[in-house]
Parts: C-alpha cells; structure tokens; sequence
C-alpha cells in the first residue's frame, strides 16, 4: 500500500471498518448507521433530531430514512421537544437502550483489539495525522484557491 494514495488508504481502511460493523450489526438484525445512530442519542435527555445530522456526518435523507427505520423497530420514539414545541427529541426506547450497549460494546471491543496490537506512540502518530487531515480539509486549504480562480 505504500504507493496508494492518502485518499485511497482512508477509504479502503474505512470500507473495512464499516463492513466489520455492518456484519457485527447484521447478528442483532441491525446496521452500522443505526448502530451509529444509537450511540449519538443522549440516553437520558433524548437528542434533538436536528441535531443528530451534523453529529454523525450524515445528510437529513439518510438520517430521515435511518430514523424511520428505527422506530418501525422500536429503538426509537419521537417526542416534543419540552423547551420547544417546534422541535422533536429522539428518546431511545428500552430496546434501543439494550441495542444501543451492544452497538457501544462492538466500538469498544474494535478500539481496545486496535490498541492491543499497535504500540501507543504509533496510535498517538496516527491520531495526530487523522486530526491534522481533518482540519486540513475543514480549513478548505486544499481546494480554497482552485474555487476561487473558477468563480472569476
């Protein structure tokens, strides 16, 4: 993989990843995006549906659809935002509660396996880049200049 692209090995080790979780998931009839889901709602307080897009990273169509998906299972219930009456909060149901710990004990399971076999100043070297790439491109540093000269 040393001649790959950054892009190519993000992708590639992602696509890992979510297949890992999407075939953890399948065993409890589930997703990886629902699991996702689970993990992001405040089990106590419930989150605001406007808020769970920009928490995961996901457009509204995708979450609309996730969302609707989960209630039809019973892992979730809407309710009106009390502080907010134009609002909605996610509650997690009690089915939600038992997957949303399942969904938490496949993350930890993942991240405690990855720190078991890579030393921890290579993990500490690879959050640091991770970190580094993501304000690289949320400063819009790589494509700022090009946007610019085709709007002239």
């Amino acid at each position: 993989m040393r001649d790959k692209t950054i892009d190519y090995i993000l992708r590639a080790t992602w696509m890992s990843v979510s297949k890992m979780y999407n075939e953890q998931a399948s065993v409890k009839g589930s997703t990886m995006s629902t699991g996702f889901a689970l993990i992001s709602i405040d089990p106590e307080t419930g989150t605001p549906s406007t808020a769970l897009g920009p928490k995961m990273g996901m457009e509204a169509t995708s979450l609309s659809r996730t969302l609707k998906m989960m209630e039809n299972k019973g892992l979730i219930e809407r309710r009106k935002n009390p502080e907010d009456g134009r609002s909605v909060l996610i509650h997690l149901t009690d089915f939600g509660l038992e997957m949303r710990d399942f969904s938490k004990s496949v993350v930890k399971t993942f991240d405690q396996v990855v720190k078991s076999e890579i030393e921890p100043e290579k993990i500490e070297t690879f959050l640091e880049v991770a970190y580094k790439i993501n304000e690289i491109v949320n400063s819009k540093k790589i494509f700022k200049k090009q946007s610019l000269l085709a709007q002239k």
